[in-house]
């Protein structure tokens, strides 16, 4: 190879600049949309290192699982109540009539190639995307993040669960089998439950009495196309708030009200946040393909003159609802020719919203009567919040204790006692919960308050026995992994250096608000 070829290369390289095609790309696109300081203020922001930051990434990233293995789905699924004759390749079905809905539900898992394992990916992403939302809002609750000026953020989270749990119920829904058929039964009887317009709705949403041909497309188009895109609607402003007010962050070395102490966006936390896209996917992949769950084939097509068969709940996120209705007494109302069903009314109407109505509130009732108006970014310990901690525990522990109530009859069996003590117990423990579950809260954070050093490492301990029997504790030494060190923060730059930035050994970097 001559040296004029040798020369004309590092020519070339030389003025194609550092970052060769790619920078060149970049910058054609700059000159045209002024993506560079745009570009440098979005990969400078810094996320605070804490564990609990990441439950809202768990919920974002099984929201995308959800979207892929949905539109997989969707090309094989036929919404249609048209009954047909099986001819699959699943045997005890053979020669049977059943929706159309259920039969390329069934196809769709024995006919289809990795049909199975996504129907069960997309199921198991669905309970990890409503779960994970629920423990992400639980964090910010405890920890005081929904206050001043995050009130929208919290506003937009309750309204993202309200809508996963809605979405998941269609969805769960659609197959037509005889589990699924019976919760569409149950909605209707709530919607028919609802005084005055009740009955109107219901008729105009199945297009008639109970079951109707057209519920299963609008179920479908709701599931499909509406919901999921209200939902990414908020999930995006859900993100500009985020980037827009910065993160919150817990009380340490270095951070304050006015700044942000952690790893910039690029790159340590952009490779930690796909490192976590993996592991979820892999995580509901592993799911989907060793854990059975809403096994279709064996409940059953839906048929409106079976009876539901034992030790059938619906998803977990809807327990607490059918709890609710399992224990409720049987009271209605009569007058004037109409009947009032308090008994569905009540415990599926009236009660969730109360629930969530509160929650909604919360920011507001808090602000008056603690009289804080000022702006927060740095978030609280729990313990530190003993009447706020206490509340939230109420609201949990009566949750979950109607999700309890949701398996009467498995509790009934299991215990071999009758069905009816098992409902008279609910209808007293229930309502009992939430008191045990705020004193026992309330008095725990007051304890801790009172400890030195509670929430700190705990320091080891050497115990020896002395010739009188008589234990003896002595602190152990201390080793380098026992001490927590905290990095010492870099202030980010606020302008473009045309210089190679210093390179930073510790990864942590300090931005003004």
């Amino acid at each position: 190879m001559s040296d004029t070829m040798v020369k004309t290369k590092r020519t070339k390289k030389q003025q194609a600049g550092p970052y060769g095609k790619l920078g060149h790309t970049i910058n054609e696109l700059d000159d045209r949309l002024g993506i560079a300081k745009a570009g440098r203020t979005f990969f400078d922001k810094v996320f605070p290192d804490h564990w609990s930051f990441m439950l809202g990434e768990i919920a974002l990233y099984s929201f995308i699982v959800l979207l892929a293995t949905g539109v997989f789905l969707s090309l094989y699924y036929v919404p249609s109540s048209t009954l047909v004759t099986y001819h699959g390749t699943y045997l005890p079905l053979l020669g049977r009539k059943f929706s159309e809905a259920y039969e390329s539900s069934v196809n769709l898992s024995f006919g289809v190639r990795g049909g199975l394992l996504m129907r069960q990916m997309h199921h198991w992403a669905c309970d990890i995307f409503v779960g994970s939302i629920v423990i992400h809002m639980a964090r910010v609750f405890f920890t005081g993040a929904f206050r001043k000026p995050r009130e929208l953020n919290w506003t937009i989270g309750l309204t993202l669960l309200i809508l996963a749990i809605i979405n998941g119920f269609l969805g769960y829904s659609l197959p037509d089998d005889l589990v699924s058929g019976t919760g569409i039964r149950i909605a209707y009887s709530i919607i028919l439950s609802i005084p005055l317009v009740g009955s109107y709705v219901a008729s105009w949403l199945f297009g008639g009495n109970f079951p109707g041909h057209i519920i299963l497309e609008r179920f479908y188009i709701l599931h499909m196309f509406v919901v999921p895109l209200i939902i990414l609607g908020l999930v995006g402003a859900h993100m500009f708030l985020l980037v827009r007010q910065k993160h919150t962050q817990f009380p340490g070395p270095g951070r304050t009200e006015n700044n942000v102490v952690g790893a910039p966006m690029f790159p340590i936390f952009m490779a930690k946040t796909t490192g976590y896209l993996f592991v979820i996917t892999g995580v509901t992949a592993l799911l989907g393909a060793f854990a059975q769950i809403n096994p279709i084939w064996q409940f059953g097509p839906y048929d409106n003159t079976s009876v539901i068969s034992y030790a059938v709940q619906p998803d977990w996120y809807m327990g607490f609802l059918d709890g609710a209705l399992r224990i409720w007494p049987s009271w209605s109302f009569h007058s004037f020719g109409y009947t009032l069903p308090l008994e569905v009314f009540i415990p599926s109407v009236i009660l969730p919203g109360i629930i969530f109505n509160i929650c909604f509130a919360w920011p507001a009732l808090e602000r008056k009567f603690t009289k804080d108006n000022e702006m927060h970014n740095l978030l609280d310990r729990p313990r530190d919040r003993p009447v706020r901690t206490a509340v939230g525990s109420a609201m949990l522990s009566f949750v979950f204790m109607l999700f309890i109530a949701s398996s009467t009859d498995v509790l009934a069996k299991y215990f071999s006692i009758s069905l009816n003590t098992v409902l008279l117990f609910m209808r007293y423990a229930v309502p009992l919960s939430p008191v045990v579950g705020y004193v026992v809260a309330y008095y725990i954070c007051k304890e801790l308050q009172g400890v030195e050093h509670a929430g700190k490492r705990k320091v080891p301990n050497v115990v020896t026995r002395s010739a009188t029997g008589e234990y003896i504790a002595t602190p152990a030494p201390r080793r380098v992994d026992d001490v927590h060190h905290e990095l010492a923060p870099l202030q980010v730059p606020t302008y473009v250096s045309s210089e190679e930035p210093p390179p930073s050994t510790s990864g942590v970097r300090q931005v003004d608000r």
